[in-house]
């Protein structure tokens, strides 16, 4: 139990066992610790030099002899603090040297990729809301196949507190939406919603993905099917939006 313990703390099985010994023996000499450990008296020393870095021994004189001895074991939780401080600081240098390096990262992936549509898959209910935040990066008019009643259906917890933080962040949304009592409600609350809708021309007109323009970006989403897709393509994008322009274009304002 313990070892597998002092083993999650990264000691080897080595250092484990001088420090364990050191624990129950009190202070020791190197070969008193070699004999109880099996260890060779130079790897005695070394390991115990080890264990004094990390604060959990000390070394001490006696006459002409070397004595080690085992600290308190709370002060394996000033270990702990010690080296969650370190790795804090080399995440933070690790941080820095990507960030220094950005743009060379940027380059390379604007010279091998720029022709490239990207593609990301997103799956389930946490997925689909990962997809619709990236909607919040919008620096234009989202343009919109929406049906909010599979929208609120897919996504209950989801919506309209999604539409608060759009309006917030001052996005516009242009909605081509089917005719249903959702989609009525939503309507009610175009202007603080920040949203333009038109209908579909009949009734029976109806869908049940979703689809989203923005940026240069198509975001596709299955309610029934609980997933999503980003495209991200200028190409692409831009077809869309112009198909969809004629298509609005073509519809009575509400």
């Amino acid at each position: 139990m313990i070892k597998g313990l002092l083993e999650q703390l990264n000691f080897s099985e080595k250092e484990s066992s001088i420090y364990l010994a050191l624990l129950e023996m009190g202070s020791s000499k190197p070969i008193a610790l070699s004999k109880k450990t099996g260890l060779n008296r130079t790897t005695v020393y070394d390991l115990c030099e080890i264990l004094m870095q990390k604060g959990l021994v000390s070394k001490y004189k006696k006459g002409a002899g070397t004595f080690f001895n085992a600290l308190d074991p709370k002060h394996l939780l000033t270990y702990l603090d010690r080296e969650r401080e370190e790795k804090a600081k080399e995440i933070e240098k690790q941080k820095n040297k990507v960030s220094e390096l950005m743009p060379q990262l940027l380059s390379m992936q604007n010279i091998f990729g720029a022709t490239k549509p990207k593609v990301e898959f997103f799956e389930g209910e946490k997925g689909m809301r990962e997809a619709y935040e990236d909607t919040l990066s919008s620096k234009e008019i989202i343009l919109a196949y929406a049906n909010p009643q599979t929208m609120h259906e897919g996504l209950p917890s989801f919506f309209p507190e999604y539409y608060a933080r759009r309006a917030e962040k001052r996005i516009f949304i242009k909605a081509i939406v089917p005719r249903n009592e959702m989609s009525a409600e939503r309507v009610k609350n175009n202007q603080t919603e920040m949203r333009d809708t038109r209908y579909l021309p009949e009734d029976k007109m109806t869908f049940s993905p979703e689809v989203n323009i923005y940026n240069n970006k198509i975001l596709i989403a299955s309610w029934k099917e609980k997933m999503a897709i980003i495209i991200e393509s200028k190409e692409l994008a831009d077809l869309q939006k112009m198909t969809f322009d004629l298509l609005w274009n073509t519809l009575p304002r509400n």
